[in-house]
């Protein structure tokens, strides 16, 4: 399991409870609940009494209205207000950018999903069992590889200095997940691999001759208008405004992270804003990127490990995109990302006509009690502010 995902993802209990009228003979008037607006308030609040510094919340519904709401404070030396527009690390929200280029790519029928990764990257994966001649570009994809991710990462703020302005190319990443036996037989299980996707970049660049971020920009951002939404490669620092991010390694222990470069910093290092996020998501969901057939294609689920099961429930995943159950019925699409203390979850209805992005400028990962907490204070949020427009997609 991946250190983004240790860190930041954890049961997550959607929970939604129904509410029971007592039932009488003659007609009893019923408070009215929240509106939308005050429920996405409330929950930002929620989840800053959790301890979490700074949050900010956008939700999009089908007649384009936009609502955000913010809670906590963007800098805690300061006290300043979190920006509704601040940027954040968009972080493994990527990947479902990469995998869209992808898909656009096998449109093009410039690439299929059945290619080899050795096709591409002749040798690239080899030793320790590992071979590149058995593993496709749909298991790259759908993290069924098998291949062990192994990326430099921080526990302790001591590593983080240490580390925080390392670079890595994306063959030394991959190297050193060469160094370790699969974790499966191609195709024969589920392990979220952070390594699959800096492959990805590889082929991307490899089949295009440009590298994997100007790709996105070029497919993606543009025509999407996506002007926020930026490649920053190995700057460590992000554009104004922003709240500063924030790990609290125990108690203490909470140190200001926001100057650190991606480790995948040829895909990861993108920053974007929840305007942004919501746009792109629910113009991939309502065919604006993909034809119908890829689009098909990257919906077209796997159950996640038993492990990942525990941390997700009922969800599965797809081609860079995740699948999960909504509490008011159906399910929605989503791919969170977490890295250098942003945490940020999304969902977006089947049609793409409602949405949702939650970030949140502190990662509490010292104790599973603290992650579990907020993975499921985000995803509480999430699932009520799709809910709000109604019965959930199917």
């Amino acid at each position: 399991m991946p250190s983004t995902l240790r860190k930041h993802l954890a049961m997550t209990a959607l929970g939604v409870a129904t509410l029971l009228a007592a039932q009488t003979t003659t007609a009893v008037a019923r408070p009215a609940g929240p509106t939308p607006l005050e429920q996405l308030r409330h929950d930002t609040r929620a989840i800053h009494a959790l301890g979490i510094s700074g949050v900010q919340a956008r939700v999009i519904a089908p007649d384009g209205r936009q609502s955000t709401a913010t809670s906590g404070t963007a800098d805690l030396g300061t006290g300043r207000p979190v920006p509704a527009d601040g940027y954040f690390r968009m972080a493994s929200t990527a990947k479902t950018l990469v995998a869209t280029v992808v898909l656009q790519l096998e449109a093009e029928g410039r690439l299929s999903l059945n290619d080899s990764a050795d096709h591409w990257l002749p040798g690239l994966i080899r030793g320790n069992g590992n071979d590149g001649r058995r593993i496709t570009v749909r298991q790259l994809l759908q993290h069924t590889s098998g291949i062990h991710d192994d990326v430099p990462g921080y526990t302790t703020p001591e590593e983080y200095y240490r580390q925080r302005h390392d670079v890595y190319s994306p063959g030394q990443l991959v190297a050193r997940a060469m160094a370790h036996a699969p974790d499966f037989p191609p195709g024969k299980g589920w392990g979220y691999s952070n390594t699959g996707y800096v492959v990805l970049g590889m082929i991307i660049e490899k089949v295009t001759g440009r590298p994997a971020h100007e790709e996105i920009e070029d497919r993606v951002l543009r025509p999407l208008g996506l002007d926020r939404t930026r490649w920053l490669g190995t700057s460590p620092t992000l554009p104004r405004p922003h709240a500063q991010a924030y790990q609290f390694f125990g108690p203490g222990s909470r140190v200001d992270v926001t100057d650190q470069t991606p480790v995948d910093h040829t895909i990861l290092s993108f920053v974007t804003t929840t305007r942004d996020e919501n746009e792109f998501l629910r113009a991939l969901l309502a065919g604006r990127l993909l034809p119908a057939r890829q689009l098909a294609q990257m919906k077209r689920t796997v159950p996640v490990s038993a492990e990942v099961q525990r941390l997700w429930p009922g969800g599965r995943y797809g081609l860079g995109l995740v699948e999960r159950p909504l509490g008011c019925g159906g399910s929605y699409w989503s791919h969170e990302g977490g890295d250098g203390g942003y945490i940020t979850l999304n969902g977006v209805t089947e049609d793409g006509s409602r949405s949702v992005v939650v970030s949140m400028s502190e990662a509490r990962g010292d104790t599973l009690e603290h992650i579990r907490e907020q993975e499921n204070a985000g995803s509480a949020l999430v699932d009520h502010a799709l809910c709000a427009g109604g019965r959930g997609s199917r």
